[in-house]
């Protein structure tokens, strides 16, 4: 059973942040979703802003970090854009937690905190609880049942694809071993994350990626001298569990956004229900006006190129769905009001711009609405 102060978006964060704190962690702040690194348009992973410190560029200032980094993924390589809406599971915008170590501690921590995280401040059953180890891992393998106790019954082995993580084809790279939940017989057949390709039943939601190799261009690897830890977790993702709901929608970062477009459009809105047309665009609606929000806080602005490209994309993608629920009114601003009063207390800076954001979202709704009226032929991307 999770703690009751962690049944919220706001006390699941802190209780992550402090539980690594306690354990000599630096805090690190999320860094901006316009990364340094010029290889990827947006901050796709809680690793990016640490980059530099895994692949030896620089020399980190902390040996321990813990961060809840915000995170994009959309256009170019990483793009969960057209997914939105369809599944339990997709976001444009997410928050990635992570515990990082470069060069400090290894498997022989982060394992045993990864499980004390999971029972003692997630909640979680540890008999609900199966493990995935690379298939050539006896070190964690043996981490896992001798000093965790989980029992070998529960742990499973998996190749390079599910359980190998590299930064590129060249650089740091690494095994590693997963945790899963067991939600239970309604959502698949027995038989552990093996027997569970699409992780419906054994859901995914911890990640402990080993860095122990680096990779030459040939493919090589040969062993790095400090190995190091990247741990991550999909945020929304921790909290439908902790939250006992069905699906991200239902959680208290989406549900008033989706109730707000029920209030703007008048719509029906069924839970759980993929199908339906109107709640399809209920939840586009609340994804995207989240992430135009936090885009345009992070100094991306609507343009017909890049990263600008992208965020405009995305508040057409939104307006087109308002047009469908037959709004004809302007809807972004409002959703954009319900998301800032449940965002800004993790982060405040949103408070300070809230007036500009409104601005860039209300100018850019409104001349995309001028176009759709005045009848000119809309690109089947932009309306996708």
């Amino acid at each position: 059973m999770a703690r009751a102060d962690i049944k919220t978006a706001d006390g699941l964060r802190r209780a992550f942040v402090d539980f690594f704190a306690a354990r000599e962690h630096t805090v690190v702040p999320s860094a901006s979703l316009i990364p340094f690194d010029p290889s990827i348009m947006f901050t796709v992973a809680g690793m990016v802003p640490f980059k530099p410190y895994f692949v030896g560029e620089e020399t980190a200032p902390y040996n321990r970090a813990v961060s809840v980094q915000k995170c994009v993924r959309a256009g170019g390589k990483h793009n969960d854009l057209d997914d939105v809406g369809r599944t339990k599971r997709h976001l444009v915008f997410f928050e990635m937690l992570g515990n990082f170590s470069f060069g400090d501690y290894f498997k022989e921590k982060a394992i045993p905190w990864g499980w004390e995280l999971a029972t003692e401040v997630f909640g979680f059953d540890g008999d609900q609880l199966w493990i995935t180890v690379h298939e050539s891992d006896d070190e964690a393998e043996q981490i896992w049942h001798d000093v965790v106790g989980v029992p070998m019954s529960r742990i499973q082995r998996l190749g390079d694809k599910d359980n190998f993580w590299q930064m590129g084809d060249v650089g740091p790279c690494g095994p590693c071993s997963e945790i899963h939940i067991d939600r239970g017989s309604a959502f698949g057949p027995d038989g552990g994350p093996l027997n569970d390709p699409k992780g419906d039943r054994f859901l995914e939601f911890w990640n402990l990626v080993f860095m122990q190799y680096n990779q030459a261009g040939d493919g090589s690897r040969t062993r790095l001298p400090r190995p190091s830890i990247d741990t991550g977790a999909g945020f929304e993702r921790i909290l439908t569990l902790v939250q006992g709901v069905d699906s991200i929608w239902e959680t208290d970062l989406l549900s008033p956004l989706i109730d707000t477009g029920r209030r703007l459009s008048g719509a029906e809105y069924k839970i759980g229900d993929y199908e339906h047309r109107p709640s399809f665009s209920l939840r586009v609606l609340a994804e995207h006006a989240r992430s135009s929000m936090m885009m345009i806080n992070d100094g991306v602005f609507p343009s017909n190129e890049g990263r600008g490209y992208v965020l405009r994309r995305i508040i057409r993608r939104a307006v087109r769905h308002a047009y469908l629920l037959g709004c004809e009114k302007l809807v972004m601003p409002s959703l954009v009001e319900t998301s800032l009063g449940i965002m800004k207390s993790a982060y405040p800076e949103l408070a300070t711009n809230s007036d500009f954001i409104l601005g860039v979202i209300t100018r850019e709704e409104e001349k995309f609405r001028a176009t759709l009226r005045n009848g000119l032929t809309i690109l089947e991307d932009e309306m996708a």
